[in-house]
């Protein structure tokens, strides 16, 4: 396993340059990163918004949180790390008395220390545990959601979590498998999907069971519930003329994202298509090929402003 320096090299924070020119973060004023993760963005903003910046970083995943120290602990009293879900903005903020911000950030993809070195069954390159939970505190694991759900539910997920056309056949094979034994590993997931799916269904660009472990992380942390939730929360404790960036990874996320940016009347839309990242940020880190940065302002005279 890869010592503390090592995760920070192997880090490489998406879409960056274009969130820097998004939030155009100054001196004394206090940002939000909802996704703090090993620290890249709250880094750069904190280096943007020299010298008494503030960043205040939401971060549930307690091994993250704690790489993400170590590299910022020079900002001292300039960065506030609360140990949350973004989704409970509205009670991370409250409790610290922070009312209003100049600029929010949030990146929805998964982390590469969580891929690469997380140990809890988010990738199937190596033989895991199948827990996925982001925040190990407590929660259901992706072993309990195959042991527990009906073949309707399992299917179900994977349709709508992860965009499965073999949703059912993979439902059924995983109900037929954890008759005889329980399925506890990654390795044992991959084989069932695999064998579930026709050879002539498997995906050319992605692994067979891809959109399956896309679904199951989906259901294990509420992703999409905890989207929908700051997308409505965290646009009230923007200041007038700050924007709003989110960077998701997949379609069913960049949906939700436009559709609320689109509907919310406190917010212009300032990116009309989503950013994406370019030819040689791909080239550099392959995982940025699906990223995609939506921006929405906070309008300048809303009804809440005046209330």
């Amino acid at each position: 396993m890869a010592g503390d320096c090592q995760v920070g090299q192997l880090h490489t924070s998406v879409l960056l340059p274009e969130c820097l020119h998004y939030l155009a973060p100054e001196s004394g004023r206090v940002y939000v990163d909802g996704t703090l993760g090993l620290g890249g963005h709250t880094e750069a903003i904190l280096a943007a918004s020299a010298p008494d910046g503030k960043v205040i970083a939401f971060e549930w995943d307690e091994r993250a949180l704690q790489h993400a120290l170590k590299r910022l602990a020079g900002f001292k009293d300039r960065l506030t790390v609360i140990r949350r879900n973004f989704a409970e903005i509205a009670a991370g903020l409250d409790d610290i008395g922070v009312q209003k911000i100049d600029g929010l950030l949030i990146d929805i993809g998964v982390s590469s220390l969580q891929l690469d070195m997380g140990e809890r069954g988010f990738s199937f390159q190596r033989d895991e545990v199948l827990d996925m939970r982001m925040d190990d505190r407590g929660g259901t694991t992706a072993r309990s959601i195959l042991a527990d759900c009906t073949e309707q539910e399992l299917a179900d997920i994977f349709y709508y979590y992860g965009e499965e056309r073999q949703a059912r056949p993979i439902a059924a094979a995983i109900v037929e498998y954890r008759m005889k034994e329980e399925i506890r590993t990654t390795r044992q997931l991959v084989s069932i999907v695999a064998h579930a799916v026709p050879k002539r269904f498997h995906p050319k660009k992605i692994h067979v069971a891809t959109r399956v472990f896309q679904a199951l992380r989906i259901a294990v942390n509420t992703e999409l519930e905890n989207l929908a939730r700051i997308l409505d929360d965290g646009v009230k404790y923007l200041r007038p003329g700050a924007n709003f960036c989110v960077i998701s990874f997949h379609s069913l996320e960049d949906r939700i994202v436009k559709r609320k940016f689109k509907n919310n009347q406190m917010l212009e839309v300032v990116t009309g298509k989503p950013v994406m990242s370019s030819a040689e940020e791909i080239a550099a880190n392959p995982r940025s090929r699906s990223a995609r940065l939506r921006v929405a302002r906070k309008r300048n005279s809303t009804r809440e402003e005046k209330l």
